[in-house]
């Protein structure tokens, strides 16, 4: 689950990592609001407004600007509001703007430069290990980094078994070029850091740019956390502050019907029981000319509520030629879910598209039966070959 901006610093403040201080509002006017109290708070003049949508490259969109009067912060605030906001991170539909983030100016003035870094702690799936990746080229695209300039991008990998040490917090801040107070304060910022994303079970933090100000504070002035759905049970707070209207409203309405569902971009809809299965069914649907519109479990129970409303989160893809039906009959009896399939067609009505139906397990025979004497426009299929057939018949 992702959280916003405003979220995930709140967050990383309650662990004590030095963050951009901000204020969240939802209109122009409470924009400027949050300007005066945070002028108040840390006593800034110029003021960063910044879209809050799930995506990066935000200010490449229009989506982050700096504002420098009370009438500017609500000027921009009017812009980006409500705006379809477009970046590299978004479809080409882009994400409509319903809040902003006023934050303070770090960037003040000072005797010696501003540097940005790069950091983010992730699972390394290979090792097992969490590791820190981090980088003197802050403020870019670490893709765009780790092509031209992959040398400067370096890595330090967590032993579970001991959790972060003092000598790898040290060498990251060497290795990042630091000394005198702002090594101190790096060391401090990774301790922190990396406690956070232990302390709520996220599977991402990133924090581009980490800042190094003029004066040798170390602050994060981006910050996108992923948090672990499996762990949500366990961190109501976080669960919280999901935000639906930043997801695909399809599979949005699949979740709350309890149903393990992904969007894609194909035209074979499928509904599978049990994820193995399903990623072997859109494995089929490619091999056979087609390409799967997506990823669906409905579970070990395909009774006929489930199974309507699979086909009708289905049908809502206008791009869908052919729906595809693998079922295996472990726990579950195959002329149960043949009976349920043809109930759920008959409360739909008429399906404008193609169904392959392969039912394989126990009361499979049965189950055929049920559905070639429905009288209903289903292709019935016992082996894998038979449906991936069929498939190749209603494309052609």
């Amino acid at each position: 689950m992702n959280i916003h901006e405003y979220q995930a610093k709140e967050t990383l403040k309650s662990y004590g990592v030095a963050i951009q201080e901000g204020i969240v509002a939802d209109t122009p006017e409470k924009a400027v609001e949050a300007a005066k109290r945070l002028t108040e708070q840390t006593g800034t003049s110029w003021w960063v407004i910044k879209a809050q949508i799930h995506a990066g490259g935000r200010g490449k969109g229009g989506g982050v600007k700096l504002a420098k009067s009370l009438d500017e912060v609500k000027e921009i605030s009017s812009q980006i509001l409500g705006m379809q906001l477009v970046t590299p991170q978004t479809s080409k539909e882009g994400k409509k703007v319903h809040q902003v983030l006023v934050a303070q100016d770090v960037y003040y003035p000072g005797e010696s430069k501003t540097e940005e870094f790069y950091m983010s702690v992730l699972l390394n799936r290979a090792s097992g290990r969490n590791m820190i990746m981090y980088s003197t080229e802050g403020g870019m695209d670490i893709e765009e980094v780790a092509e031209k300039t992959p040398h400067l991008i370096f890595h330090e990998e967590i032993d579970p078994s001991v959790g972060l040490q003092g000598f790898q917090a040290r060498k990251i801040a060497f290795n990042l070029g630091l000394s005198g107070q702002s090594f101190k304060e790096m060391v401090k910022f990774v301790y922190a850091l990396y406690a956070a994303y232990d302390g709520i079970d996220a599977s991402l933090f990133e924090i581009n740019p980490v800042l190094k100000t003029s004066d040798d504070k170390i602050i994060a002035v981006d910050s996108k956390v992923s948090i672990d759905a499996n762990a949500l049970y366990r961190q109501k707070d976080l669960a919280a502050m999901r935000d639906v209207r930043e997801e695909d409203p399809t599979e949005v309405e699949a979740g709350e019907a309890g149903l393990n569902f992904v969007n894609l971009d194909g035209n074979v809809g499928c509904m599978v029981n049990g994820a193995g299965l399903a990623m072997a069914t859109m494995d089929i649907i490619k091999i056979s000319g087609g390409n799967p519109a997506n990823f669906l479990d409905v579970g070990g129970t395909a009774n006929a509520e489930r199974v309507e409303k699979a086909f009708r989160i289905i049908l809502k893809d206008q791009n869908v030629e052919a729906i595809l039906v693998n079922i295996f009959g472990g726990i579950v009896r195959c002329d149960r879910v043949a009976q349920g399939i043809v109930d759920a067609y008959k409360n739909i009505g008429d399906i404008p598209v193609p169904i392959i139906v392969r039912l394989q397990g126990t009361n499979a025979e049965e189950a055929k039966k049920i559905i070639d004497d429905s009288g209903l426009k289903v292709h019935s299929a016992i082996l894998l070959q038979e449906a991936a057939d069929r498939i190749k018949e209603v494309l052609a």
